[in-house]
């Protein structure tokens, strides 16, 4: 599966009316959700996790590992489906969905976890949408 090149805009009152209060905290004002209160931190279903904005696949399920951090963790994304953005004090790495510019979390390299990209994608529940890979498309 790989993603498109499609870009969702759409004005800060569209993203009001179709987001919930918190979505939009997170996604369009770059929040976090408290650690260890998001839905997917010990979820490990398979399937595809997309934006929870405007639904582009993000991440594969066999790419989720349990990092202990609180939120769930991921060691890379699809292809061009998620954009890296150095944060101004120059600590952190933000991560934002490539189509719709939602706030996904923060990217953190090297802290030894087993994983082949020796990366943890720091990522909101709120965030990302969970899909089963048995989930049948409606009709």
């Amino acid at each position: 599966m790989s993603t498109s090149s499609v870009s969702v805009q759409k004005t800060e009152e569209e993203w009001r009316a179709i987001l919930s209060p918190e979505q939009f905290r997170i996604l369009r004002q770059k929040g976090t959700e408290m650690r260890g209160t998001g839905e997917y931190d010990k979820f490990f279903g398979e399937g595809v996790y997309n934006c929870g904005g405007c639904g582009t696949p993000l991440y594969k399920s066999k790419t989720k590992f349990n990092s202990g951090c609180g939120w769930p963790a991921f060691h890379e994304g699809f292809p061009g489906a998620i954009n890296r953005t150095p944060d101004p004090d120059g600590r952190r790495t933000e991560i934002t969905c490539a189509a719709c510019g939602g706030h996904l979390g923060h990217v953190f390299k090297g802290e030894g976890f087993s994983v082949p990209t020796d990366e943890r994608h720091c990522v909101n529940s709120v965030s990302i949408k969970f899909v089963a890979a048995n989930s049948a498309p409606s009709v």
